[in-house]
């Protein structure tokens, strides 16, 4: 049987795979707040790091969230991967005066070194005013 020769609709095609895509999202759970980085994208992303304008304090107004190792660079993020951290108690960041209206700045870069800025906007006011139950369990653990 003669070998088939591809055609010129079978021959490789050069689409540029797709890129990474990662975002900084607030996560309310219960009267809790917690960021998280979220690869949300089927590729890698490399060389992660997020800026936060402007800068605020989390964990009882202990720590300077941008200065935590998960903000300043992850070196590999597997694609679909969502990693998180507690914020605080919703009750005790409002009630410092933390600011309401945040831009996370991530960078992060594909596989081929190719470097990619987003930006996204968190309005942190629409969770003042949610209802939520704390059990006894909770009651006394969360920072304040």
């Amino acid at each position: 049987m003669p070998l088939r020769k591809p055609s010129t609709t079978d021959s490789r095609r050069t689409t540029p795979a797709p890129s990474p895509d990662v975002i900084v999202d607030v996560e309310f759970d219960r009267g809790v707040l917690h960021l998280a980085v979220i690869n949300v994208s089927d590729q890698p992303a490399h060389r992660v790091a997020v800026a936060f304008d402007p800068p605020f304090r989390g964990l009882g107004g202990e720590v300077v969230v941008s200065s935590l190792a998960l903000f300043r660079g992850i070196e590999f993020l597997a694609p679909r991967k969502r990693i998180a951290t507690l914020l605080d108690t919703s009750s005790a960041y409002f009630e410092r005066r933390e600011p309401l209206r945040i831009t996370a700045t991530v960078q992060f870069q594909d596989g081929m070194g190719r470097a990619y800025e987003r930006q996204v906007v968190h309005d942190l006011s629409i969770y003042r005013d949610l209802s939520y139950l704390v059990s006894d369990d909770q009651h006394g653990h969360l920072p304040r």
